[in-house]
């Protein structure tokens, strides 16, 4: 393994649609593991893919020492094969071309040292919390968190002198999410970590925020950033206030000075009247004091400029505090006695006791759904939904519902989470909110998409274009914006991706959300602030109610 180092030097990135994304970066990565942090929107993924190599800056340069390997976020259903998603397909080909029999030299060169590869693989799925997988199976058999763990492995033996992880712990129940830490602590190579995760975040020696305003560099894990960007930002304000009543103070003081001013000239005035002098005298000193008077306005307004600099600067270094704010549907006060009813149902691709299961869900329940990775969480919420036809049984639903899918606009820009089913992608979250509410005015829906940190740029762009938490922020609001508020909403992971501000905003949304709730989730957390009054988990004997 090389040894690692990375130095980003005033580096700017443009975007295809001339927006400049960021600009002037600087800093350096070692074997240090750090943490990337920042605000849905500002750029992290695109960062990590220039770390990587995988994009070239277009200002400022990259030093790169060692081979990166990227760990792009993953979200819908994977391609290929699970080799393939792992990373390592062509290494296991050509192992299996020369079992077969080739001598081709480049299976060999392809191959060099991994001999052991598919024994390698195994352990560390193993290792992972992962079953025993069949390399050459479809991807997209796996449930999203096992396809995150297949993903994770790929990483892990890359033979890769650094990793750049973005969002890795997406999707992961609580027992896997600490087995992937365990897996990383045992990582000798340098280590970038994209996340909102806290737990994850702990676990770094670094922070690296990204901001608009650029990096800061932040020495110890997420506790200690957060403590010494919160002494930062009362600092920052300390600042600015000083320098708003040095300002005050400097304008108060030019007022007086006026005042002055204007009192000797209008004493000058009375005196020249009374005095009897020559004319060119007085013109000398009308001309006299209207130079001084000239000098004194040049100063106050250099003044001026120095003080409002001092303000702009401290300002600066303020960071705004960014409200997002998701409103809930206003729902009809009726609700019934029972939202959804499943009737001796078999569950399509799912293995007993978890292909069984009866459940009767009342009308204002909020039903939370656990269970470890690959149970059949998501599959069921499918059914629920009428996404999926269950092999046998009946499923019944009183009121109209809506299902939010972990795949809400992958990279393939799907939007077929919309409750009407259409596959067809709008062009942008406006558009998209437009097709959900034509009724509503687009003043309306604009002020909404602001609420949620949307600005009027961003709600244009092209969905595919936008980061993983802008794209969730888009569907939420598009599910309960909609013309038609759903009675019964089905949300699968809504908290992933989402800044802390945007899972404090989808928190209070669901306290103050009035119909019936089934929420798939791993964060306890989340489960507990929308209080959560039932219960599903998936367990070895079968679903528990």
């Amino acid at each position: 393994m090389t040894a690692f180092s990375l130095a980003l030097d005033r580096v700017t990135f443009t975007l295809p649609d001339g927006r400049v994304l960021f600009s002037d970066l600087s800093t350096s990565f070692d074997t240090t593991p750090t943490g990337l942090v920042g605000r849905n929107g500002v750029g992290k993924s695109v960062l990590g893919r220039l770390l990587a190599g995988q994009l070239a800056p277009t200002g400022g340069q990259i030093q790169r020492q060692g081979r990166v390997h990227l760990l792009a976020q993953h979200s819908g259903a994977p391609a290929g094969r699970i080799a393939d998603l792992a990373g390592v397909a062509p290494v296991l080909d050509a192992l299996a071309r020369i079992e077969a029999g080739s001598v081709d030299p480049d299976d060999f060169a392809c191959v060099g040292d991994r001999w052991t590869l598919r024994a390698q693989l195994q352990a560390l799925w193993q290792q992972l919390g992962l079953p025993a997988l069949d390399p050459d199976a479809p991807a997209r058999q796996l449930s999203g968190g096992q396809a995150m763990q297949v993903a994770v492995a790929g990483a892990l033996l890359s033979d890769a002198d650094a990793l750049v992880l973005d969002e890795p712990s997406n999707h992961l129940d609580g027992a896997h999410r600490h087995r992937l830490l365990e897996a990383l602590s045992q990582w000798r190579g340098g280590l970038i970590v994209i996340s909102h995760d806290r737990t994850l975040l702990r676990q770094m020696q670094r922070i690296v925020e990204l901001t608009p305003q650029g990096l800061s560099s932040h020495g110890g894990n997420y506790d200690l950033y957060l403590q010494q960007k919160q002494q930062a930002q009362r600092a920052a304000e300390s600042e600015l206030a000083l320098r708003r009543h040095e300002r005050r103070q400097q304008q108060q003081a030019e007022r007086e000075q006026r005042e002055r001013q204007a009192h000797r000239q209008a004493r000058a005035t009375r005196d020249a009247r009374t005095a009897n002098q020559a004319p060119i005298l007085l013109g000398g000193m009308k001309q006299r004091s209207e130079q001084s008077a000239g000098r004194l306005q040049a100063q106050w307004a250099q003044r001026r400029a120095d003080g409002d600099a001092r303000v702009r600067a401290a300002a600066a270094q303020v960071e705004a505090d960014v409200q997002v704010a998701l409103l809930g549907p206003t729902l009809g006060r009726a609700r019934p006695q029972v939202a959804l009813e499943l009737c001796d149902v078999q569950l399509p691709l799912l293995a007993a006791p978890l292909d069984r299961i009866d459940l009767r869900v009342p009308g204002g329940a909020r039903l939370a759904v656990t269970g470890g990775n690959g149970s059949g969480k998501s599959t069921l919420l499918r059914v629920m939904a009428g996404r999926l036809p269950p092999l046998s049984g009946e499923v019944r639903r009183a009121v109209g519902c809506a299902l939010l899918e972990q795949s809400v606009f992958d990279e393939g820009g799907d939007g077929t989470f919309i409750a009407d089913g259409s596959g067809a992608e709008p062009r942008s979250t406006l558009a998209l909110l437009q097709r959900a509410n034509p009724a509503e005015s687009e003043g309306v829906l604009r002020t909404r998409l602001a609420l949620l940190g949307l600005d009027a740029d961003r709600i244009l762009r092209p969905l595919h274009t936008l980061s993983g938490g802008e794209r969730m922020k888009a569907a939420l609001a598009a599910v309960l914006y909609a013309e038609q508020p759903p009675p019964l909403l089905l949300l699968d992971e809504p908290g992933n991706h989402l800044d802390l501000p945007s899972l404090a905003a989808l928190e209070t949304m669901l306290r103050s959300y009035t119909g019936t709730l089934v929420m798939v989730s791993h964060d306890e957390a989340l489960l507990e602030a929308v209080g959560i009054t039932h219960r599903l988990d998936a367990t070895a004997a079968g679903w528990i109610a």
